[in-house]
């Protein structure tokens, strides 16, 4: 049964949060405002925050230049997973990913079915690792941001998270590259 193991230290990881708008700036941004506050609440460190279009070369880029950054762990990002012309954060993140979570995406819909019912199958929220950086898509909802949060993404960063965790696997997740 899953639980926080307390004799193990809370180790913090560094998460950039990444809003994916057209329609909304810095001073409106909820959802990346919500990621914020939890993580921040959560002990962990915000690496960097950005918003951007909802063009998927500029969403690209930026998740890029974070992935090479060794100062990021985690990213996050929020808005563009519908299915609207203009929703491309998905088909923009997916390409990089060396390794699917798969897991991910049913965990986050089944917790969204549990609050919206049959309408969280308009969301292509996914999740997967670029070389030792975890990136999770979420929707541009406050709510689907906390949903996550909550309920999958707080413990999978907590290092006293048992019976496993992201964060013990971190110093790991290179060793592919350090096979020759």
């Amino acid at each position: 049964m899953a639980r926080l193991d307390l004799t193990r230290p809370f180790l913090p990881v560094s998460i950039a949060v990444l809003t994916v708008s057209d329609t909304r700036g810095p001073e409106d941004d909820r959802s990346g405002d919500t990621l914020v506050d939890r993580l921040t609440a959560a002990g962990h460190r915000l690496a960097e925050r950005a918003l951007v279009t909802d063009d998927a070369a500029l969403i690209a880029a930026k998740a890029e230049a974070w992935i090479a950054d060794p100062a990021v762990d985690v990213i996050i990002t929020t808005g563009g997973t519908g299915f609207t012309g203009r929703d491309v954060t998905p088909d923009a993140l997916e390409p990089l990913f060396d390794k699917r979570m798969d897991g991910f995406s049913i965990a986050f819909h089944m917790l969204s079915h549990e609050k919206i019912g049959t309408s969280t199958i308009q969301s292509r929220a996914t999740a997967g690792l670029s070389g030792t950086t975890f990136i999770f898509v979420l929707p541009g909802s406050p709510g689907a941001c906390r949903d996550a949060w909550d309920g999958i993404l707080a413990t999978q960063l907590d290092y006293r998270h048992r019976p496993c965790n992201f964060v013990e696997i971190m110093p790991r997740l290179d060793e592919h590259l350090r096979r020759g």
